[in-house]
């Protein structure tokens, strides 16, 4: 008994230190957070920052499957192998307490929700004149790709799209990240939670969700974080630095929409991992 018990005290052990470190280290963002604010208004610049090119959400996934993901086919959360085609080889222990059915291919997540941007665009809140069908006028995120380049262009920014097991990217919904200490696994061997619509992502998601977050702050303006997301994204990013593959992806990226993520690139250029 003492033995197999060593290994799980550890382990749980290892988790309360890593909860804490997350909760030292927010603090450590809070005396910064006032002069950050204080700079917003200088960093809305009047060039766009953003994805100026495609504005097709059909194209970009398109494009990131076969320019960019096309020898590094994981998924971003449960690291799954998938096909070319998209279907996911589901690892050992893979569960999912709903949305069996699209367990068995990849989605492209948004990892900063289209929902939590969308609405900020009047077409998705209240409609647009061009939002008719023989059903009536509509609105939400049909009306907002119908009447708003700009609304595509934020939908289609390739640096915010990441494959995901279908069944994870549904359930994970529009859901802010958090720390959820003592959830479990909603997914069984994944290291992902969802639970009181949050969601905590792996360890080894968590640096590029940090830096695409604050990229799509950074790159559209009317897209706001709250303090307590700012703090969080603020924390992973300095916990969990940039690895190689983080790096090629966004120089492909880069390559391809035109546009730089700088919260990546200098990371890399650091690491001497932009080549």
């Amino acid at each position: 008994m003492k033995t197999s018990a060593a290994p799980r005290a550890a382990k749980r052990l290892a988790t309360l230190l890593a909860y804490a470190f997350v909760a030292l280290a927010l603090l450590s963002c809070g005396d910064s957070d006032k002069a950050k604010q204080d700079k917003k208004p200088a960093q809305q610049a009047a060039e766009p920052r953003g994805n100026t090119h495609e504005d097709s959400f059909q194209d970009a996934k398109r494009a990131l499957g076969r320019f960019v993901y096309h020898d590094h086919r994981i998924t971003f959360y449960c690291q799954a192998p998938y096909d070319e085609n998209g279907a996911v080889h589901l690892p050992p222990g893979f569960t999912t307490p709903k949305h069996k059915a699209r367990a068995a291919q990849i989605e492209w997540e948004h990892a900063v929700p289209a929902e939590n941007f969308g609405r900020t665009f009047v077409e998705w809140r209240e409609g647009h004149p061009d939002c008719q069908d023989k059903r009536g006028p509509f609105k939400g995120r049909k009306c907002a790709e119908r009447a708003s380049r700009e609304y595509r262009l934020m939908q289609a920014d390739m640096y915010n799209l990441y494959p995901a097991i279908g069944a994870v990217n549904a359930m994970r919904s529009n859901y802010n990240y958090a720390m959820l200490p003592g959830a479990p696994n909603t997914f069984g061997s994944c290291g992902m939670k969802v639970q009181d619509n949050k969601a905590e992502p792996p360890v080894h998601a968590r640096g590029a969700i940090a830096r695409t977050t604050k990229y799509m702050a950074w790159a559209y303006p009317r897209f706001q974080l709250s303090r307590q997301q700012e703090q969080l994204m603020d924390a992973w990013d300095r916990m969990h630095p940039v690895d190689d593959w983080e790096c090629t992806r966004s120089r492909r990226i880069e390559a391809i929409q035109g546009n730089a993520n700088p919260m990546v690139k200098g990371q890399c250029q650091e690491a001497g991992f932009w080549q």
